[in-house]
């Protein structure tokens, strides 16, 4: 029997969700603990099962309770040998490392943590997340049990626990309720024993569309028609974390048809993409971007998406497959929109294949959000912020009447104290045109690049910023931390 609770004012009493008639036996049970009447609904047993879940998700973890109740002689130092995929709400009958571990994973998901870092001190071990690129002090573990906190991750990850010496990578899947979550785990040595950091991979989190990134209209626009081309290469730039992925997932999603091959070669894989044929990179087996491309070109692609460019060989196979009839999406790690053209010069391709092949690059960062529930407007920042270009406003239809204004971040309990919740893309893009084309032939350098796209109307990451803030959406400390004004 599953239990799902609602209270009902009008005849104030209490509706109990069953899935068949042995549920009903417990209803005088129910209703002498609550001191209320129990009117019975029926459910079927997966929809109460998945209201169970969702209610143990919404609660607090616990990790702290289990921290501060630690001593020398309740920490168990067996580790129990780990299951195929463990799931985070089952601590019951659990030893306290393994109960910390959970809930210590269990508070991260539930933040919406990108990363968790375990990080030893001298005298102390200090649990961080990172959450909406940032990070932040979750923790505090007994120094005492750390060996076991840092053997029962390694177990996790399917790592050797008896390497201390040497740095180690392992991978795990962890359920909480419903939700299934991939984890990355990297080992390093140090001075106070070994630091971990978990990389998180919610399979449940849903993907996001091009029109929910906060991409400019007019840039929102251009690249929507680009991604129907039928060949060339699109490079979006940024550094990690910058959400790269994410734009190019929401791309292949809109342009993905039944009658479209699409591709993909990925390290990692993040998320799944239905009806899309998804290849995991493993270096350690041969399997390199390079080497995959050279498959993957004999599988009649329509449309390749290759996850990173990060040498020669892989920017000259993905290079020519787009001269040969395919479209290629990809990611470089560059500082903006004019200098991928320029990375690709550096690894050695010919300038007559650059131009002819590159059709656009993006360029992006993520800012926090200012938290809905408590930002409030900041009316003495407005004068020291530079002014909105008119010519951004005309491009997207916006007038002055439209801006918010400037808010400032406060904290609440919704955002974690934080005053931000949630983040959204600042975007700079360059449309390689004719002007572009022969500053390529001749080995221009980014800054004039730059500069011919500003003059066919390409705005800068730092005015796309400065237009978010006047939009009351983020703030100048966000826009300060990822661009230079």
């Amino acid at each position: 029997m599953g239990l799902r609770e609602k209270a009902n004012t009008e005849e104030g009493s209490i509706l109990l969700a069953v899935c068949d008639h042995e549920g009903l036996a417990h209803l005088d049970v129910i209703s002498r603990a609550l001191g209320k009447n129990v009117t019975p609904i029926v459910s079927s047993p997966s929809t109460i099962e998945r209201a169970v879940n969702t209610a143990y998700a919404d609660r607090s973890s616990g990790a702290q309770q289990v921290i501060d109740a630690m001593d020398g002689e309740n920490v168990l130092r067996e580790i129990q040998s780990l299951s195929a995929r463990e799931d985070l709400l089952d601590t019951e009958g659990r030893a306290p490392i393994i109960r910390l571990v959970n809930h210590l994973l269990f508070d991260a998901v539930k933040a919406g943590a990108s990363d968790v870092h375990i990080q030893p001190y001298e005298d102390r071990v200090i649990v961080r997340q990172r959450i909406d690129g940032v990070l932040f002090d979750s923790f505090e573990i007994p120094k005492m049990v750390q060996e076991e906190v840092l053997t029962r991750i390694k177990v996790l990850g399917k790592m050797n626990i008896a390497e201390k010496r040497l740095p180690q990578d392992g991978r795990a899947t962890v359920t909480l309720g419903d939700r299934i979550v991939d984890l990355r785990i990297a080992s390093l040595p140090t001075s106070h024993n070994e630091r971990i950091v978990i990389r998180l991979l919610d399979k449940s989190a849903r993907l996001y569309s091009l029109g929910e990134l906060g991409m400019p209209p007019h840039y929102l626009e251009v690249f929507q028609q680009l991604i129907t081309r039928d060949h060339g290469m699109i490079l979006v730039t940024g550094p990690t974390g910058s959400g790269k992925s994410t734009t190019l997932y929401g791309a292949l999603q809109q342009i993905n048809s039944h009658d479209l091959n699409v591709l993909t070669l990925e390290d990692p894989i993040e998320y799944q993409l239905d009806g899309i044929s998804q290849t995991q990179i493993n270096e350690k087996k041969g399997m390199t971007f390079a080497s995959g491309m050279r498959s993957v070109l004999r599988q009649d692609p329509d449309i390749i998406m290759v996850g990173e460019i990060r040498d020669a060989e892989t920017a000259v196979m993905a290079i020519q497959a787009s001269l040969t009839g395919h479209l290629v999406f990809s990611t470089l790690h560059t500082n903006d929109a004019a200098s991928a053209a320029t990375r690709l010069l550096d690894l050695g391709i010919e300038p007559y294949l650059v131009s002819s092949s590159l059709v656009a690059s993006l360029a992006q960062r993520l800012v926090r959000k200012l938290c809905e529930h408590c930002s409030t407007p900041d009316p003495h920042a407005t004068a020291s912020l530079p002014k909105v270009p008119q010519s951004l406003l005309d491009d997207q239809g916006i007038t002055l009447k439209e801006l918010k204004g400037v808010y400032q971040p406060v904290g609440c309990p919704s955002c974690r104290g934080t005053g931000y919740r949630g983040r959204v893309g600042l975007f700079e893009f360059l449309f390689i045109d004719d002007a572009c084309r022969d500053l390529i032939q001749t080995r221009a350098n980014a800054s004039r690049l730059r500069q011919a796209g500003m003059d066919a109307g390409m705005h800068l990451l730092s005015t796309d910023g400065i237009l978010k803030i006047h939009q009351g959406i983020t703030t100048l400390d966000e826009v300060l931390r990822v661009t230079s004004l």
